[in-house]
């Protein structure tokens, strides 16, 4: 018995060992090309206005396609949607390679790129997450998801790095080739790696993608745990936009705009949350997740006001790490949550769902914030989004649903 045990537990590590190897590969790609883009518009445009329509290219799409993402990845083999999803995003970005390559680098075609990549995004995330709890046993979810958070961020502490490197030495299409190379060899890792369809996959592919969408949308709003651990996601995803997407913003008008200090800024971030996941990978966070949620939140909308009042770029970087820090400690919790409540024949309806929630909060965001920061101080906006992040905090400890249902 033992044995058999041990066996079990060597295939299911190395099974979600070569899993996360291949998304972080993919990833490092996929962030190496996010980055230039984002730093290519803020450094040849300047306008907050552009910024605000190369976010919501992005997230706009993940929220349209995410309403059929779900209802996919709960229905067919999850392996197979996600290596067709990076292959659409590898080969959008390849047909952006050549175009800067002959020269052609019109804003409206890199808006297009970043929409179709955004359409990958939102059936890929969705479905690996609805996939890893179909291969890692349940009391290792949380130690898996922090692992898995960490690898990310690992990943973004490399990826700015190696695209302000690269924007300073090379051409910026030099990056989008790298990325369809790394997405080749993430999907051939995946592509070797054996894993068996969840059994929706085999009994119920007849379903009508209308009825499966509407089964999982009433799914999430009878059940009251789930819909105010959602509403809450996307409060917190609106009130960090800021943060997430105007930093790079302020450090330009503010600190100045030589690549390394937008390079830093991400970098710094990256290894906060590395070592946040690391932590909530090793601890498991309070004995509550609600608390763990409550005070880490308390703690990003207090280091999000230390961004906006910093005086000197050193301060700044400083409260960017422990930003960087407490998102670990909120994401892990409520994704394991949901894993651990959601039924696995729901599991990527519900999670296209956060998804919808997160993509719809940042446009919603930048529509507001983006246009506004050409008209106040960036500073200004995040300070004020910062003191409410804090006051969510407080929000979700007191809320009846949460307390009462989280046992």
């Amino acid at each position: 018995m033992n044995q058999q045990s041990s066996t079990r537990d060597k295939d299911w590590k190395k099974r979600i060992i070569l899993f996360l190897t291949s998304q972080t590969v993919s990833l490092l790609g996929s962030s190496l090309t996010q980055y230039a883009i984002i730093w290519y518009v803020t450094l040849t445009t300047s306008s907050g206005l552009m910024l605000t329509i190369s976010t919501l290219v992005t997230f706009i799409p993940q929220v349209l396609i995410s309403l059929f993402a779900g209802v996919w990845a709960d229905r067919y083999n999850r392996k197979h949607l996600i290596i067709c999803a990076d292959a659409l995003v590898a080969l959008s970005t390849l047909g952006l390679a050549f175009s800067f390559f002959v020269g052609y680098r019109e804003l409206w075609i890199i808006f297009l790129v970043s929409a179709i990549r955004s359409v990958g995004t939102g059936i890929q995330t969705p479905t690996v997450n609805a996939l890893i709890p179909q291969i890692t046993p349940k009391s290792m979810l949380m130690r898996v998801t922090g692992f898995n958070g960490s690898l990310q961020n690992m990943t973004m502490i490399v990826a700015p790095a190696v695209s302000g490197a690269l924007l300073a030495t090379v051409s910026v299409e030099s990056t989008f080739f790298i990325d369809v190379v790394t997405a080749i060899i993430g999907i051939s890792l995946l592509s070797i790696l054996k894993i068996p369809p969840h059994k929706r996959a085999e009994t119920a592919k007849d379903t009508g993608t209308v009825s499966d969408l509407k089964t999982g949308i009433l799914y999430a709003y009878r059940h009251s745990f789930i819909k105010v651990l959602l509403v809450f996601y996307a409060l917190l995803m609106f009130l960090v936009t800021p943060t997430a997407f105007l930093t790079p913003l302020l450090i330009a008008r503010t600190f100045g705009g030589e690549v390394w200090y937008l390079t830093a800024n991400e970098v710094i971030y990256s290894v906060g949350a590395m070592i946040g996941g690391l932590v909530i990978a090793a601890w498991g966070g309070f004995k509550s997740r609600v608390t763990t949620i409550m005070v880490f939140s308390t703690l990003c909308g207090v280091f999000c006001l230390g961004l906006g009042l910093s005086p000197v770029f050193p301060v700044f970087l400083g409260f960017m790490l422990f930003v960087g820090l407490t998102v670990p400690f909120i994401t892990a919790p409520i994704t394991v949550l949901l894993q651990e409540r959601v039924e696995e024949a729901m599991q990527g309806r519900v999670f296209s769902l956060v998804q919808i929630m997160a993509a719809t909060a940042f446009p919603i965001g930048m529509t507001v914030f983006g246009p506004l920061a050409d008209m106040v101080d960036v500073r200004l906006i995040i300070i004020a989004t910062g003191i409410l992040t804090a006051l969510c905090g407080f929000i979700v400890y007191h809320n009846k649903i949460l307390r009462s249902q989280e046992n």
